[in-house]
């Protein structure tokens, strides 16, 4: 089986060098449950776990695999051939997501994604400003955004909506389809080409596995029905994976997310709201938060009709939760710097009284 085809490539194998005198050998994520993997190698798609030594010296969930890694391993040949990952490759993209709860911590989503589709169902799901949090944090990962409108069938004002998006976010490719009557979905193919990588992301029931399942041409995917009353639906997909399109691009389904609270998106959010970032540099005072200050060239935007107040307010609410996971983040890392010292001092007093 051919590597190419799940997207190795020159910049991959120059990374891998290092690994290949050790015996090791490139293979790629292609599902994750609860520490357990499955990954496509030159053999067949098979199960892989980590060492210890890289699952007990990864410091954050940000080290260990997810679905789109590529990681140096060893095919071990038993009765049922698996792998052991050794170690895991540079990415040239990295989709997180702070996780629930109320730990400052990453979540990894996928990893070495080209192009991320972000599906919203044109129904009692639609919101203009979950789009754009979607935009912020694609945008950072490395990958390019691309908004799928889905469920175009069940939706009179289809297109209003389409231009709704496409007058927000101009710079954002936009596109309305359905997976029931194929409407829309040729226009994916200059994305869907050999080797390029795409992840599907969005909330329960926006129709992410009935359109793996069309462009798959099969049913993989379970697909669960959404309750008409407020357009929730149940998690079709329970767990990350990585489909090879008869087009031979790479597709990553996910599970619906409830929740999508920003990580480390600064850089994507500048990018999401490039409109709003270009004025701060013009306001009066560089701490501006646009809000009532005086020589706000923000404000004096939205008075003169050039930006949304509802597109400000987003902006201003996800730059409001970045500072906060910010200082979150600083008192972690003084209380561990804290503990640090603690227990040198605990080893010092030890030492000179032994």
């Amino acid at each position: 089986m051919n590597l190419a085809r799940f997207g190795w490539n020159d910049r991959l194998a120059a990374a891998f060098q290092e690994y290949s005198t050790a015996g090791r050998v490139p293979i790629r994520i292609s599902l994750r449950v609860r520490g357990h993997y499955l990954a496509f190698t030159e053999a067949g798609e098979m199960p892989a776990l980590p060492t210890g030594r890289l699952k007990h010296g990864a410091t954050t969930s940000e080290d260990l695999p997810v679905v789109g890694d590529w990681v140096a391993a060893t095919i071990l040949e038993e009765s049922t051939p698996r792998a052991q990952i050794h170690a895991v490759l540079p990415r040239t993209s990295l989709f997180c997501r702070k996780e629930a709860g109320g730990r400052a911590a990453a979540q990894p989503i996928a990893a070495n994604v080209d192009i991320v589709f972000v599906a919203v169902a044109l129904d009692n799901d639609f919101s203009l400003n979950r789009i754009e949090r979607y935009l912020a944090l694609s945008r950072e990962s490395g990958a390019c955004p691309v908004v799928l409108l889905t469920k175009s069938d069940a939706c009179a004002d289809s297109m209003s909506r389409t231009d709704e998006v496409r007058a927000r976010m101009p710079d954002v490719p936009v596109f309305a389809i359905s997976s029931i009557n194929g409407i829309g979905i040729a226009a994916l193919d200059e994305y869907l080409r050999p080797g390029v990588t795409c992840a599907l992301l969005g909330s329960s029931g926006v129709g992410k596995s009935t359109l793996v399942n069309h462009l798959l041409g099969a049913e993989v995917q379970k697909t669960r029905e959404v309750r008409f009353s407020d357009s929730k639906g149940r998690h079709a997909t329970a767990h990350r994976q990585m489909f090879v399109l008869p087009s031979g691009a790479l597709v990553i389904d996910t599970p619906g997310m409830r929740e999508l609270q920003l990580w480390d998106a600064e850089g994507g959010l500048d990018a999401t709201f490039s409109d709003i970032a270009g004025l701060s540099s013009e306001c009066r005072f560089p701490d501006c938060t646009h809000t009532a200050e005086p020589g706000c060239a923000v404000l004096e935007a939205l008075d003169a009709g050039r930006i949304t107040r509802e597109r400000l307010e987003n902006y201003r609410k996800m730059r409001k939760e970045l500072g906060y996971l910010s200082r979150r983040m600083d008192e972690g890392a003084a209380r561990l710097e804290r503990a640090r010292w603690k227990a040198i001092a605990k080893e010092q007093k030890r030492m000179k009284n032994t």
